[in-house]
């Protein structure tokens, strides 16, 4: 299949679109990766309707709405059962219509070794995740080093997990991807058509640059955090309650404004090793005249507080934890375009499938990214929002977030980009409240029904059905998603 373009979609783990200087950020310069934007779509819009690290990750795979997959946070997966339930990965999929595919990096499976479809992986998992016998754990092994956890290095309590990395920089996880992916494009990109997946680790916690990348960064050069309005003190109280466990162990109780100022120039240090190696693996497409043959998808899974809110991580429905970037270079692009349509993160999968001529199975809910030369793609008129702990309705500039500690909030982005005045209780409120509250409610009621269809008994009914009547009549387990 010659004409058919090469698909590479690389994701950085916790990535702001404001820590861009293609999305606007003065305080660093992101060349290679405002190389894609260049000659690209950038999506000023985007969301992650599950922003933590394995729902958003399992409904990229499958295309599928976290309170379908019912994976809510990130101790739950997906089902071993999936195939048998009709549902296939995009991997699986593509594999159909002649592509190899490839997942390379950070894909955060249980187990860490599953396939899902992919037919090359090369693994290195999460920063925090020590004991994974990973490929990325093989590399340094044979090197006669290993994985640290962010505790053994100087400095790690008292700044936050504001560090230098151990690891001299070409033996840091993020290069060991970058690299692993150009070693896939110059052995198997003139063999035929490949769609490869590139999971960079970070720049997630700990902010572990290496020192030559965080040298020309001075964290009175970064943009200060948003401030906590207040609203949410038991959301507060679970952000420092999750981050102490031994994953992390860095109490966030006192956080200071030097301590977060400290955090966004580490953080904006990984993000340019993240860049440079964007910049080798564009460089290795060109030096194989692959270049124009490659759409190039860049996305991240979610964003990272770094102090806004007095927030570390992720994991609600505030702007920086759950606004991603999302940029689209196709090959033959001439120049930039900017595109204002609300889109989430999970249409990256329904893209790739019809970038590579793969119908999009009924069952997802991702949708094919406008403005990219998909007939018929649009944007969305509002968005639905889910994780364990929350549940979340944006519509224009109207965002309603409801939260397991009873904490609800309601925003009007245009008036308060910032998040700061909470319009949950304002008379002039109610029915904007009224009607989204309503809204969100059943939309999340037909979600959950569907979550359920593979344990379906019947779908029309068998009140007249003789052979249900009979003995030992067998329902069909599990129920197809395509029988809906």
């Amino acid at each position: 299949m010659p004409n058919q373009p090469n698909l590479i979609f690389l994701m950085p783990d916790q990535l702001r679109p404001d820590f861009l200087s293609c999305y606007g950020a003065n305080f660093i310069q992101t060349p290679n990766i405002d190389r894609l934007a260049a000659r690209g779509v950038r999506f000023t819009n985007c969301y992650s309707e599950h922003p933590v690290c394995v729902p958003a990750r399992a409904s990229l795979i499958t295309g599928m709405h976290a309170l379908k997959t019912g994976v809510l946070d990130n101790g739950l997966f997906l089902r071993p059962d999936y195939r048998e339930c009709g549902i296939q990965t995009w991997p699986e999929l593509l594999n159909r219509q002649g592509y190899y595919t490839a997942g390379v990096g950070k894909m955060h499976f249980y187990p860490w070794d599953l396939r899902l479809g992919y037919q090359y992986r090369r693994i290195a998992e999460d920063k925090r995740w020590l004991y994974i016998r990973d490929d990325y754990y093989q590399f340094l092994h044979e090197r006669g080093e290993r994985k640290y956890h962010g505790n053994e290095h100087e400095g790690y309590f008292e700044n936050k997990g504001a560090i230098i990395n151990r690891l001299p920089w070409d033996l840091q996880v993020d290069h060991w991807v970058g690299q692993e992916a150009c070693h896939f494009i110059r052995e198997y990109g003139q063999e035929g058509p490949f769609a490869m997946m590139v999971g960079f680790p970070g720049p997630h916690c700990p902010y572990d640059p290496a020192p030559e990348f965080l040298a020309e960064f001075d964290p009175a050069g970064m943009p200060e955090p948003v401030p906590d309005a207040g609203d949410t003190p038991k959301l507060r109280q679970q952000n420092i309650t999750g981050n102490r466990g031994p994953w992390n162990g860095v109490d966030y109780t006192e956080f200071t404004r030097e301590q977060k100022l400290k955090i966004r120039a580490h953080y904006v240090g990984l993000v340019k090793q993240i860049d440079q190696q964007v910049g080798e693996i564009l460089d290795t497409l060109n030096e194989g005249s692959l270049l124009d043959k490659t759409i190039i998808i860049f996305a991240s899974d979610h964003g990272d507080y770094l102090g806004d809110h007095n927030l570390i991580g992720k994991g609600h429905f505030f702007e920086s934890s759950f606004h991603v970037p999302l940029i689209v270079t196709l090959p033959g692009a001439t120049g930039p375009a900017v595109r204002d349509d609300l889109v989430t993160l999970t249409d990256v999968t329904a893209t790739m499938l019809c970038l590579g001529g793969s119908d999009v199975p009924a069952y997802m809910d991702s949708r094919p990214l406008p403005g990219i030369g998909i007939p018929g793609a649009t944007g969305r008129d509002h968005l639905i929002g889910a994780l364990g702990g929350g549940w979340m309705i944006q519509d224009g500039p109207w965002r309603l977030a409801k939260y397991g500690t009873g904490e609800s909030l309601l925003f009007n982005l245009e008036e308060d980009p910032h998040e700061q005045r909470n319009r949950i209780d304002d008379v002039g409120c109610r029915s904007i409240l009224k009607d989204l509250d309503a809204r969100l409610t059943s939309e999340v009621m037909r979600a959950i029904i569907e979550s359920h269809f593979a344990q379906r008994v019947y779908i029309k009914d068998m009140a007249q059905d003789q052979a249900f009547g009979r003995e030992g009549w067998q329902r069909q387990y599990p129920r197809r998603f395509e029988d809906r």
